[in-house]
């Protein structure tokens, strides 16, 4: 009998650690930084290893500190206020004991990759945690803040084989950089009440859920267009994603108008889960694309 409450007090705990870091996002971020490293012709080796647990270790302590950051806010919120703190399944001292481990195991493995791959790491960190989270409450430039440690994972999955700043690890991080702004404006449309109750003004307009807000979303999404075809036009890939990148981001457009026509929470959200979609589908296409003739010789073999 003590062993089976053992166990469900360890699968308890575990449940609680893994809704403190975000587990879910976490695993998300990963997929992005594994399409760069892909995307550059990084193998399946020990580096990948460090890149996925490294990379998503860093994350878990981002999502950790922000929960710590603003604990007394997120149960004001109906979407946050069952998080571990807010409820208290975990100790603020138990929470800091897990970002501490979290960050310096996560930049540990970052750096047995490279020291650049570390140094970005470390950035996004920072950035999200020092920058982005105390930034949220003040302006809606927080969001402008917090796309960039949000479009750090495919660079650093790119720096983890190319040992060094380029292009091509540029280019992956303006096309996620770009893409950040309609998502999280999408996001923030949808929980706009709930945000507000936690004093949180995330819209880039003063007026909120309004023709303003939705024309930057429209602007957003039409430059994202022109960036996701950068890789083409660099002659990195091929017709290929070209021509779903192109698709995609008119299919992603025409969403962001037709919430600029309505203003209304039902394009928000169709705008929100066409973003979840689209940032995926368009970095493994370049990463199938890039590396098609390695595909055909696997298959061949």
């Amino acid at each position: 009998m003590g062993s089976a409450e053992e166990k469900m007090t360890k699968n308890s705990k575990l449940k609680t650690y893994m809704v403190f870091t975000k587990f879910r996002l976490s695993a998300l971020v990963i997929v992005s930084a594994l399409s760069g490293y892909l995307f550059v012709g990084g193998g399946w080796n020990i580096t990948l290893l460090y890149l996925l647990i490294g990379g998503m270790l860093v994350t878990a302590a981002s999502n950790g500190s922000n929960q710590i950051w603003e604990s007394e806010f997120d149960i004001l919120m109906k979407r946050t206020k069952n998080r571990p703190l807010p409820t208290g399944e975990m100790t603020v001292n138990e929470a800091y004991g897990v970002v501490i481990v979290s960050l310096v195991a996560g930049l540990t493995l970052l750096y047995l990759i490279n020291l650049y791959s570390a140094l970005l790491g470390l950035t996004a960190y920072v950035s999200y945690v020092f920058m982005y989270t105390p930034m949220k409450r003040k302006s809606p430039w927080a969001v402008f803040v917090g796309a960039i440690p949000g479009a750090l994972p495919p660079m650093i999955g790119a720096v983890a084989v190319t040992g060094e700043f380029g292009l091509i690890p540029g280019v992956l991080f303006f096309v996620q950089f770009v893409w950040q702004f309609p998502h999280f404006w999408a996001i923030a449309w949808v929980s706009f009440d709930d945000y507000k109750a936690g004093g949180f003004s995330l819209l880039p307009s003063k007026s909120g859920k309004s023709k303003n807000s939705a024309f930057q979303i429209v602007v957003y999404s039409l430059a994202l267009i022109p960036f996701s075809l950068l890789p083409w036009m660099m002659d990195i890939t091929g017709l290929v994603s070209f021509a779903i990148a192109l698709i995609l981001g008119l299919w992603f457009f025409f969403l962001s108008w037709k919430l600029f026509l309505t203003c209304d929470d039902k394009d928000a959200r169709k705008l929100m889960f066409a973003s979840f979609i689209y940032l995926p589908i368009i970095q493994f296409v370049y990463v199938f694309d890039a590396n098609s003739e390695m595909i055909k010789t696997l298959l061949a073999l």
